[in-house]
């Protein structure tokens, strides 16, 4: 796929000169190659030169009223413009493309989705993706002024925004929880942010869960495992409140320990399948290795052990913080309302 260098641009063609005024090119440029047709009067490009163009074949059609200034596939970026520009001057993208482009996700969405103003008259047919173009997914929404980002390009949703959309549209809030601690994480937003997002929405599908799992964001905990652990284990069992994702010093480095009982010197590491892949086991053991010698004792527990099995989980947890000094007793949880864990 070829580089924005690589394009062919029309006024450098060698066909009957038709005039490009100079702040087309800005235009085309700035958006890849790519102009709508609902753009040409305000950067001073007749439309009858766009029609003489296209009958030439120095320009082609992307999208109905959207043009590709150049020969050849269209990288992803022009395809993204392109849909875009498709739906309107106040159109956004959004939802899975928005995260696509600010790196909450490493994913590319196979489907370009855009939102417009709810009162937008905006028409797709199914011959549009013909080609092989990308299908566009249109949301509607009353919000989107406020929604869209003020500067960022190609036109896209606040970050804030994309996660609460994304959040609206999972399955299950174990998936919802993943959106909003991906985008914290990777330091793209943070909670006070989404909150303040989620207070302006009338409406938001999961509220009281999506604010007490922002809390729990805040004080550390990054995946779906770690919330399992502390909503399963720790809380409803009173075993102390750990230390999240403490950062100490190793070597001449760092490291970060998921859970640290900080005056018991006892750590609880949590390894979920794709933060802890296999390659990665030696790295885990050298680290336990490492703080054993500084005192720091680790237990390892994985997905079925904190899901189903909390509060075995929780008996052994209790039984090494003893053993260090502490002088809590376990209580018996609602999951098991028929023996004490233990």
């Amino acid at each position: 796929m070829p580089d924005l260098d690589q394009l062919v641009w029309a006024s450098q063609a060698a066909h009957m000169p038709i005039r490009i005024p100079s702040q087309c090119h800005e235009v085309i440029e700035q958006q890849r190659g790519v102009i709508a047709r609902w753009q040409a009067s305000s950067c001073a490009l007749d439309l009858s030169a766009i029609d003489a163009l296209l009958r030439q074949g120095r320009w082609h059609t992307l999208y109905r009223g959207v043009y590709a200034t150049y020969q050849g596939n269209s990288p992803r970026t022009s395809l993204l413009w392109a849909a875009v520009r498709r739906c309107g001057p106040e159109a956004a993208l959004s939802h899975f493309t928005a995260a696509e482009l600010d790196r909450i996700t490493d994913d590319p969405s196979e489907v370009i989705h855009v939102t417009v103003p709810r009162d937008r008259r905006v028409l797709i047919s199914a011959p549009e993706f013909s080609s092989g173009l990308p299908r566009i997914a249109l949301h509607r929404s009353s919000r989107i002024s406020s929604a869209r980002h003020p500067a960022r390009t190609p036109p896209r949703t606040r970050i804030e925004e994309i996660v609460l959309d994304l959040t609206d549209l999972a399955q299950g809030f174990d998936l919802a929880f993943s959106w909003l601690s991906a985008a914290c994480a990777r330091r793209l937003v943070t909670p006070e942010q989404i909150r303040a997002a989620a207070a302006r929405r009338a409406r938001l599908r999961w509220r009281a869960a999506v604010l007490g799992a922002l809390e729990e964001i805040s004080a550390g905990v990054f995946s779906n495992l770690e919330r399992h652990y502390l909503r399963d284990v720790e809380r409803p069992h009173r075993l102390p409140e750990a230390k999240r994702q403490a950062r100490m010093k190793r070597g001449t480095g760092s490291a970060y320990l998921d859970n640290l009982y900080a005056e018991f010197t006892l750590a609880v590491e949590l390894d979920g399948l794709a933060a802890h892949p296999a390659e990665a086991r030696w790295d885990d053991i050298h680290r336990d290795n490492y703080f054993a010698s500084s005192g720091i004792v680790t237990l390892r527990y994985n997905w079925a052990d904190v899901t189903t099995r909390p509060c075995q989980v929780a008996a052994e947890i209790a039984m090494a913080l003893r053993q260090r000094g502490w002088t809590g007793t376990l209580r018996r949880c609602r999951a098991c309302p028929q023996a004490p864990c233990r």
